[in-house]
């Protein structure tokens, strides 16, 4: 009877822990703004333009990310840290040196990490590897929030 018991409640801890680690999430009212979400994507664009321009021995463009819509949305945790995985749409205007261009609903799929001391926030790259290896990360910080933490 006393071993029965022990493995109930044993069976019962473990399954209370596995479900509490499965469930956490970052609280949703730590997730970035707007503004964090725009620059994020900014930085992106600028990360893989910069590659482009290399190879291509090119001027930079002036970006300008306009109605940015957020339709996904997953809190997580990576490294311990609150991550936010962001999908959406976003509109584009670029200035080149003899015309514009407007982009119309561009797609975007970024995650967002917000530090431990909660005022800088860093874009996530995820780094192409093979399939059975581990994602490999890439950061880079966003922006670094004011004192009184505005966005």
């Amino acid at each position: 009877m006393a071993q029965r018991l022990g493995v109930g409640l044993l069976a019962f801890i473990l399954s209370v822990l596995l479900v509490g680690c499965g469930m956490a999430q970052p609280p949703r009212g730590l997730a970035p703004g707007g503004e964090i979400v725009r620059r994020a994507i900014a930085l992106q664009l600028e990360h893989k333009q910069t590659q482009l321009s290399k190879q291509l021995a090119a001027t930079h463009p002036n970006l300008d990310i306009r109605h940015v819509k957020v339709a996904g949305f997953e809190p997580l945790y990576l490294g311990r840290l609150a991550t936010y995985h962001l999908q959406g749409t976003y509109d584009l205007h670029i200035q080149l040196p003899d015309r514009e261009i407007d982009q119309k609903a561009n797609d975007f799929d970024i995650y967002l990490q917000r530090q431990r001391e909660g005022k800088s926030w860093r874009w996530l790259n995820r780094e192409a590897t093979a399939a059975a290896d581990a994602p490999r990360w890439s950061s880079y910080l966003v922006r670094e929030l004011s004192a009184a933490g505005s966005e």
